[in-house]
């Protein structure tokens, strides 16, 4: 069985498709009969490549943090993805979509956001290749995100909030599909993570495989083993998780944690940890875990981390943890908090409180010293420094 591949329809096993309003059925069917044909020639490669090492940064460092190592009584490495360029892993699909749209003859770009990197990520990539862009983002994370917002203005995006249901990701996202009814034609939307109508899914994670290519190269260089007992990547729509996994996935060896918002605990009414609570349904396009009451309705999900804060994950997975290929946990906004400041402190290292979740996971491991973990740092903090600020 493949596990990273989606069938003809957009389905891996049961979760996924394509379930679209009739208006962009034209859109969809463009995009599923010319992605794979343009994103696998060699010139968009070439070009796209050539971006993410001359313009992105990468590879970005796999980095051995001897004091979270002595601490933890195993090896504890960090993929640096907080050291791209716009500060997480974002840019990477932000580029190769851009590079898409430019291909697919669009001259209009618009995206949702919800910390903000993704929002900064796409505004960047626009801005560099001189196409127009609009990014919709929730009221509340327009808020507790100002840095970013001020960041996406800077280079010329247009922000537009979106001011309906819990005014964050999962609202901005309505808007910015919204948008592209009333614009099917000239404009491309670009999905920030796995989730969405096929073939986002697909697409983002191949954009996003990049970083468990490093990995495995880099590890080998530095303990002539490719491949680490544990890969630890928080988890909310998914791309930075499904990026570090993807090329670990049918290793026979490393073990795969993929950690959610607990927000303030699981049964608290304010959480995202969408397998702890989720039943099948569908949000966005593709069918998935979120979470929803018993009549269907979606639950407004509550994170301390804005990229988090979504009420589903991406379909792929919802199937790797229904095949038993990742264990999926969760951590609270407390623990995420305590491992941010606790890595700012041992390492020099302000991680995004994305990332924080994953780190947090460590102090719930049970490790030998052979032990080779590999966390994902997905993003720096800068962007949080509001919230950090008030916990300070």
């Amino acid at each position: 069985m493949n596990h990273t591949k989606p069938d003809k329809y957009g389905y891996y096993g049961e979760f996924g498709g394509a379930f679209v309003p009739e208006m962009l059925y034209p859109n969809i069917k463009e995009l599923q009969e010319n992605y794979e044909q343009i994103i696998q020639s060699d010139s968009f490669q070439e070009e796209f490549k050539s971006l993410l090492r001359d313009y992105v940064g990468r590879p970005t460092p796999l980095f051995f943090s001897k004091n979270l190592s002595a601490q933890f009584g195993a090896k504890i490495y960090l993929k640096r993805e907080d050291l791209n360029h716009t500060g997480a892993h974002k840019i990477n699909n932000a580029i190769g979509q851009v590079l898409l749209a430019k291909r697919l003859n669009k001259n209009r770009i618009i995206a949702e956001t919800g910390a903000g990197q993704h929002g900064v990520a796409t505004a960047t990539a626009c801005a560099l290749m001189n196409i127009d862009c609009t990014i919709f983002m929730g009221e509340i994370d327009i808020d507790r995100q100002k840095p970013n917002v001020e960041r996406m203005r800077i280079l010329g995006a247009k922000v537009v909030a979106a001011t309906s249901g819990s005014k964050t990701l999962k609202d901005a996202t309505n808007e910015a599909i919204r948008e592209w009814i009333n614009n099917p034609v000239d404009t491309h939307y670009i999905i920030g993570s796995v989730v969405g109508p096929h073939p986002y899914p697909d697409l983002v994670t191949q954009f996003q495989s990049i970083i468990s290519e490093e990995i495995k190269m880099q590890l080998n260089e530095q303990t002539g083993n490719e491949r680490p007992d544990y890969v630890i990547a928080c988890l909310g729509g998914g791309s930075n998780a499904i990026g570090a996994f993807y090329h670990f996935i049918d290793n026979g060896k490393t073990k795969l944690i993929a950690v959610e918002a607990g927000g303030e605990g699981v049964y608290s009414g304010k959480t995202a940890a969408t397998i702890a609570l989720g039943k099948i349904g569908i949000i966005h396009g593709s069918k998935t875990y979120l979470i929803q009451t018993d009549d269907g309705q979606i639950v407004e999900p509550h994170s301390i981390s804005a990229g988090l804060d979504y009420p589903g994950i991406g379909p792929i997975h919802s199937f790797l943890h229904d095949t038993g290929k990742v264990e999926v946990v969760n951590v609270t906004d407390q623990e995420a908090l305590d491992a941010a400041f606790h890595l700012s402190k041992v390492d020099g290292i302000i991680p995004a409180l994305e990332s924080a979740h994953a780190l947090a996971h460590l102090n719930k491991m049970t490790l030998k010293t052979s032990d080779v973990v590999v966390i994902n740092l997905s993003g720096r903090g800068d962007k949080d420094m509001l919230t950090y600020q008030k916990f300070m």
